[in-house]
Order: structure tokens, then C-alpha cells, then sequence
């Protein structure tokens, strides 16, 4: 698939334009301290966490919002589908794998870093590679399932296919700061 990829860590990011990167650990560092310094005050009337249904029914009703190129929208090299389009589905790719989460670790697999490569293809079909935190893994067989269902419930994707692979192999390097935090690694 050639059409647009989506990379944790600059692994492989095609089609996307620079302001749709994954950021730098100092930059998710920085977006950390404030969001924690913004949610001290207000611990007591805390909203709810968004989740993937919240996200679905703000991504149905914006889907007016992102152009196809025939509409006027950024055309994206090597890619049927525009720029717009591309991130409407990063966006949402993203908000469902991080409503995934390996049921021994506190954080989700995005941020802990087991999504390696996503590809988008121009007919929206979605390709990901992802990985385990161990080759044993006790949800290695269902989890890959997980992925599908989440992401397949993403408006505008079309077909998912999660291949686990163990190349590079995972380690906590790979973690966002975020998922550090969450598992008392700072």
C-alpha cells in the first residue's frame, strides 16, 4: 500500500504532512506537565474520558468536513486521497488503537509503542503491523482481533489486516512518555 502510513516514531510516515508527525519525546514531555499542571485544579469536576463511541459520532457528524481532492482537497503524492482525508482517518486510527490496552500493563499499545506501521490505501483499506511486549504474550492470539474491531470501527476505513511481527523487537525505549508515566517508570 502506497496510498498513506502513519508511524510511531518516524518509522515509516508516507503521505502525511510534517504537522501530523508523531512529536519528539521532549514535545510529548511538555504536553504531559500540562496537561497534568491543567488537570490538578480541577480533579473534582474532571469530565469524563472521550471514548472510541465519542469520537465515532464526532468523526460521522465532521465527515462533511474533509475534502477528497475532486472537492478541493490537498492532494497528497502518490495517494488517491487527500490530505484531509488522511488525517480525518489518522485521527481516528489513532483514538482507536489507544482505546486498546494489554491487559498487563496500565497503558494503551499506542503508547506503549507496539504499533510499528500503519498503512492506508486509497480504496481506505488499512494495513498494521504491530508487536507484543513478549514473543509469549497471553493475549497474543486475541489481541491483533482487538486492533481489527477497534479500527474497523473507525468511519471511512474500509478493510483492517494487523500482522504481529517481532522485527525490530519491542523494548521500553519505544514507550511515550505518557506510557512511562502511567506504568511508574519516571
Amino acid at each position: 500500500m502506497t496510498s498513506g502510513s502513519i508511524d510511531r516514531d518516524e518509522i515509516e510516515i508516507e503521505a502525511q504532512p510534517a504537522e501530523l508527525r508523531p512529536r519528539d519525546k521532549a514535545a510529548r514531555s511538555d504536553d504531559l506537565a500540562e496537561s497534568a499542571s491543567a488537570r490538578a485544579p480541577a480533579q473534582q469536576a474532571a469530565a469524563p474520558e472521550p471514548t472510541l463511541h465519542d469520537f465515532v459520532r464526532e468523526a460521522a457528524a465532521a465527515k462533511a468536513a474533509a475534502p477528497s481532492v475532486t472537492e478541493g482537497g490537498t492532494p497528497v503524492e502518490g495517494s488517491a486521497l487527500s490530505a484531509e482525508e488522511l488525517d480525518e482517518l489518522k485521527q481516528g486510527i489513532v483514538m482507536a488503537l489507544k482505546s486498546v490496552y494489554d491487559p498487563e500493563i496500565p497503558s494503551d499499545i499506542y503508547e506503549l509503542g507496539l504499533i510499528y506501521r500503519i498503512d492506508v490505501a486509497d480504496n481506505r483499506d488499512v494495513e498494521i503491523d504491530m508487536t507484543l511486549t513478549a514473543p509469549g504474550c497471553p493475549v497474543a492470539g486475541e489481541m491483533p482481533i482487538w486492533v481489527e474491531n477497534a479500527v474497523g470501527a473507525v468511519p471511512g476505513v474500509g478493510g483492517v489486516k494487523v500482522t504481529i511481527v517481532f522485527d525490530p523487537p519491542w523494548d521500553q525505549s519505544r514507550m511515550s512518555d505518557e506510557a512511562k508515566l502511567a506504568v511508574g517508570m519516571f
